[in-house]
């Protein structure tokens, strides 16, 4: 009993330090995205319609935030073979070369961000059917129920696939008491749950989400059905074992949405093509200080040496397949002579990329996280591994055709599973899905240590199984004790 009151008497000092007229706030660890209510405060708590929205509007803010500006596509690309680090920052060496440790500052900020939008959506998926306001009716509540839910599951695919296994939290504390505390204490301070139990809620939620979503929406920044069925798609395509039934039935359903490919690829990049036809999840942004996506001046630009140059690698793998058209829009080259130097390229051309084209302070560039031609390649996947190789081929010509490449040559499982691997690396370079798809197939290790630079040597990379998901950062293991590390860090 008298270490119960006396962690009472923590949690509540640790409350009123920090705010004594919030309606709610994150209790310790704070990157566990809880929220706790005040204790005085009534059951309800959004008050209007307008709270309720605002809330929402809030986790979808965080699309907007250091993870999806800059790190989404540090995870993505620099850590695998399609970028290097680029810029002098120490934190992104590791990851570029596989020797992360437990109090890398991304590592801790990326958790950071992820869970803190977690219990941005704990609170909206648990409180907003208690709205009492004429001005909500049922069936928004229900959609905000299916944005939320949709929005959780995004932050929790993130989280597991870079983590393993990782703390599930689907509620937000309220009040804290002695007649409590043992209920809480799991919420406050969660243990890692088995990566099935992840994907499990992860899929629960976006099964929540397709019923409850519209069709359409203002632009492609919020939860649509299609977006829902596309990352159902790709879910299963992840976790193990894959179910490629699934992964076709989901891509099935985002085809027979109304998208489209937009005739000309290098048209998905230049200013005014914001939510195309083939877009199916886009952050949008308006420009200048209230709405400016900064993150693209991270990756572009002059003024000092840029994040995630494109690598050898990628360049030699884009000429040897004869593939200007998408290599002119995803690499630009400039002279940054007297400016910096780099080991992997010369200065007199020096490679950026180029997809995010805005670069200037305040830029209005949308990202692209989910787009069509990904789905139609994840179901030459599926098909593939059915059995199904003329299917799967018809796709993989598809996307060839729009940038004027012939038929893919694959006729076996076998091939064709690397004319996919190297037509989804082409499509979508550094749109931040070359690790993940790298991992999910299994390649990771063999790909990455067999890198070269641009003398035809190898790089040296040395990736182990262990280094395939990263450490927990060592500030959560600090504040949470029931937390373990992953093996070998």
């Amino acid at each position: 009993m008298m270490k119960k009151l006396l962690l009472l008497s923590i949690i509540a000092f640790g409350i009123l330090v920090n705010s004594s007229c919030e309606k709610f706030l994150e209790l310790e660890p704070e990157s566990q995205g809880i929220a706790v209510g005040n204790t005085n405060a009534d059951s309800i708590l959004f008050k209007s319609a307008s709270e309720a929205e605002a809330a929402l509007a809030g986790a979808y803010a965080d699309f907007k935030n250091e993870y999806y500006q800059l790190d989404y596509f540090v995870n993505g690309d620099a850590q695998s073979d399609d970028a290097y680090a680029g810029a002098d920052n120490p934190a992104n060496f590791q990851i570029d070369d596989y020797k992360l440790d437990a109090t890398n500052s991304n590592v801790s900020r990326d958790w950071r961000y992820l869970y803190s939008t977690i219990g941005k959506c704990n609170t909206v998926i648990n409180n907003v059917r208690q709205v009492n306001d004429p001005a909500m009716t049922s069936n928004r509540k229900e959609e905000i129920v299916g944005e939320a839910s949709f929005i959780r599951a995004f932050m929790y695919f993130q989280a597991v696939q870079l983590w393993g296994d990782v703390p599930l939290q689907l509620k937000e504390v309220k009040t804290i008491s002695a007649a409590n505390l043992d209920e809480i204490y799991p919420q406050i301070f969660p243990a890692r749950s088995p990566q099935a139990e992840v994907f499990a809620q992860i899929i629960l939620d976006l099964e929540t989400a397709l019923d409850k979503v519209p069709a359409t929406a203002a632009h492609k920044g919020f939860a649509t059905k299609g977006a829902v069925n596309a990352l159902l798609a790709k879910v299963y395509a992840t976790q193990e074992p894959h179910d490629w039934n699934k992964v076709k039935q989901y891509c099935d359903a985002v085809i027979a949405g109304g998208y489209a490919l937009v005739a000309d690829y290098d048209q998905l990049w230049v200013a005014g093509s914001e939510n195309s036809t083939e877009a199916i999840f886009e952050i949008n942004y308006n420009g200048g200080a209230p709405d400016g996506n900064w993150g693209t001046k991270m990756f572009r630009g002059l003024d000092w040496k840029k994040f995630n140059i494109p690598s050898n690698d990628l360049v030699a793998t884009f000429e040897a397949e004869n593939d200007t058209k998408r290599k002119n829009a995803s690499i630009v080259y400039d002279n940054v002579s007297g400016k910096w130097s780099d080991p992997h390229y010369p200065q007199t051309k020096y490679p950026f990329i180029n997809k995010w084209r805005n670069f200037q302070e305040g830029s209005d560039q949308n990202y692209i996280f989910i787009r069509l031609a990904d789905i139609l390649l994840l179901k030459a996947e599926a098909l593939n591994e059915l059995g199904d190789q003329p299917g799967a081929a018809g796709l993989v010509n598809q996307i060839r055709s729009r940038v004027a490449l012939g038929p893919t040559p694959a006729t076996t499982q076998a091939d064709m599973r690397l004319a996919i691997a190297k037509e989804r690396r082409l499509e979508l370079a550094f749109e931040g899905h070359r690790w993940y798809d790298l991992k999910r197939t299994g390649k990771a290790i063999e790909v990455v240590n067999a890198v070269t630079d641009h003398t035809g040597q190898p790089i040296g990379y040395n990736l182990t199984p262990e280094r395939l998901v990263w450490p927990i950062p060592q500030a959560e293991l600090d504040k949470n004790g029931r937390l373990t590390q992953n093996s070998g860090y």
